[in-house]
């Protein structure tokens, strides 16, 4: 349906005559009368009837009427939310990964109070994420690599780098006795067992990178996707595993820096591709970037 037809049919309602619709819409009365019979020929419905020599709308044109108002309310709210220059109006739904969300979305959201974009969060590994954003059941996906194990992202996307964050290797405190020293290597666990990620095989990459620069096969010998249980893990003596730097210890873990190689985690912000105008996801991924 023609979206200027509904705008006649609402103002017919609300002035009863074809006359006076075509004085405040700046056209004939013709022109009126042809819009409304076309509109019913849409709807395969009859939207006038005669009263002597003046016509009012049937009961399917006075329901037509009421739909035509949600219709045009719409319309008018599409238009200014793709209106470059309106105030940022929506809701973000975004999917991303647990630190991220708690280093880069939490303390948005305070800045967001005093506008009109909310925010739906959800907790999705990378993988999980770029599907759900894929498939537009999200608008923005928060993602990480390694530098030593680089992400390809592929066409659909458009990603932007956001921040990085060093990761060392947590082990069994007594196992490093006598001090952490300035850089540790991998290859003194070659015989232990390795704890990676159960949902994402980032970290399994870097691990077994790493490895092989020092000359060895790794062993997976458990998964966990709670940095918290792979400390759990660490401190009950059951494996080594990459954990971040500046994250607290718990008692029973020590964190060695890795150094030749860094361990660089990478975060960045991902959305469909076309899709960055739309102005509450701008004004988001602007702050994220900030």
């Amino acid at each position: 349906m023609e979206t200027r037809r509904l705008e006649l049919l609402v103002a017919l309602a609300r002035l009863g005559s074809m006359r006076e619709v075509a004085d405040e819409m700046g056209v004939t009365t013709s022109t009126v009368s042809q819009q409304i019979a076309a509109l019913a020929r849409e709807t395969g419905t009859v939207l006038l009837e005669p009263v002597g020599r003046r016509v009012r709308l049937t009961p399917a044109g006075r329901r037509l009427a009421d739909h035509a108002l949600t219709i045009l309310a719409a319309v008018d709210a599409a238009r200014s939310d793709l209106d470059p220059a309106a105030e940022p109006e929506g809701t973000v739904r975004v999917a991303g990964f647990a630190t991220a969300i708690r280093r880069s979305l939490l303390p948005l959201l305070a800045s967001l109070e005093s506008t009109r974009v909310r925010m739906l969060i959800a907790e999705h590994e990378p993988a999980e994420a770029l599907d759900l954003l894929a498939e537009d059941a999200v608008d923005l996906a928060l993602v990480y690599d390694y530098a030593l194990s680089p992400r390809t992202f592929d066409d659909r996307f458009e990603v932007t780098p956001l921040w990085k964050a060093r990761w060392g290797l947590g082990v069994p405190a007594e196992s490093a006795v006598g001090g952490l020293p300035a850089a540790a290597g991998v290859d003194r666990y070659r015989d232990d067992g390795w704890i990676v990620n159960s949902r994402n095989d980032a970290d399994e990459r870097v691990v077994a990178a790493l490895a092989a620069l020092a000359g060895f096969t790794p062993r997976i010998a458990h998964r966990a996707d709670s940095l918290d249980l792979v400390q759990d893990l660490i401190a009950a003596g059951l494996g080594v595993g990459l954990l971040p730097e500046g994250m607290p210890m718990r008692s029973g873990v020590r964190l060695l820096p890795l150094r030749e190689p860094v361990v660089l985690l990478r975060a960045f912000a991902v959305v469909g591709r076309g899709r960055a105008a739309w102005a509450p996801l701008a004004m988001v991924a602007g702050r994220l970037v900030r």
